[in-house]
């Protein structure tokens, strides 16, 4: 089928197609992703224009394609580039040490992106919060598929598009319960999807401000903040402080050591700017933190309670 919108560009950076929007997909099993052998990308989203369904290649190490179809397609394809990083500047990125100098070296393309869909970005996010990412995973893949509209296009298979604001702020109290999510964490949804277009606006907004915007929501904190802001923001600079695992990570990383949060704020003080970009290089170089000794989070079965 030929798409309905298209886009084909330069990225002013070295960009790696998979590197870059890999971070948008929330398991192996999001209804909203796929990527198949050959290293095409689809995607979903939801635009002020409609839904659409997004397919990203990269037919050559310079060059960059976005296909859509949907009512949103023309929209979508629009935020192609920066959805593929072309807001994020590398340039004054100092890597300082000689693990992180190889690490950036080694993956040249990584780009953070930025969506533009707060909301989007935010559901999942406050799913992830206090759970292992296993079941919140499952989760996001339950509710998806149980509410969210079918992808237009000719996807390579049955896709989601996740639900409208209004369709979360609707799902029924035992549907969150079969889907393993608490109450605590349903209300916060469900609160924040009533404010969904006053969110909305923190894309237009200073790193402080849309912080400031975003947990003026009960329920949404630091951390919830910056896994937004690395999406849909495309902030290289947001750490997620807070998180289970991240400052032992860093800090065996890095120091080899173990960290709480506020030793990690200050010995990343050297990359500020970049604290996101850096945890990213060591991601995908592979940079195992602290050996696991003790046991790991328990996966709680919201449904027994």
């Amino acid at each position: 089928m030929i798409a309905e919108h298209e886009l084909t560009w330069s990225p002013r950076h070295p960009t790696d197609l998979l590197q870059t929007i890999g971070t948008l997909r929330r398991g192996p099993a999001d209804p909203t992703y796929h990527r198949d052998g050959s290293g095409v990308v689809w995607r979903t989203t939801r635009t002020d224009e409609g839904v659409a369904t997004l397919r990203f290649t990269q037919p050559a190490a310079d060059v960059l394609r976005c296909e859509a179809w949907g009512p949103g397609a023309k929209a979508a394809v629009a935020t192609a580039p920066d959805v593929l990083g072309e807001r994020d500047d590398p340039a004054t990125f100092t890597p300082r040490i000689g693990l992180l100098d190889d690490a950036h070296r080694r993956n040249p393309g990584l780009r953070i992106p930025r969506t533009g869909r707060v909301f989007e970005s935010l559901v999942p996010a406050i799913l992830e919060q206090k759970v292992i990412t296993l079941q919140a995973h499952e989760s996001w893949r339950t509710l998806v598929w149980r509410f969210g509209d079918e992808a237009p296009g000719p996807t390579p298979r049955r896709m989601r598009v996740a639900p409208s604001p209004s369709r979360w702020a609707s799902i029924p109290s035992w549907e969150w319960h079969r889907a393993g999510v608490d109450p605590r964490r349903s209300r916060t949804i469900v609160n924040a999807a009533r404010y969904a277009s006053r969110l909305e606006e923190a894309a237009g907004m200073s790193t402080t401000d849309a912080a400031a915007r975003l947990t003026l929501m009960p329920g949404v904190g630091a951390w919830t903040a910056a896994e937004v802001a690395q999406r849909a923001f495309g902030d290289a600079d947001a750490l997620s402080v807070g998180d289970y695992h991240l400052s032992n990570y860093l800090g065996h990383a890095l120091w080899g050591r173990d960290m709480t949060d506020d030793e990690m704020l200050e010995a990343m003080t050297p990359w500020a700017g970049h604290r996101y970009r850096v945890v990213r290089l060591l991601e995908e170089a592979g940079v195992r933190g602290r050996p696991r000794r003790g046991p790991r989070m328990s996966f709680v079965d919201h449904r027994a309670i």
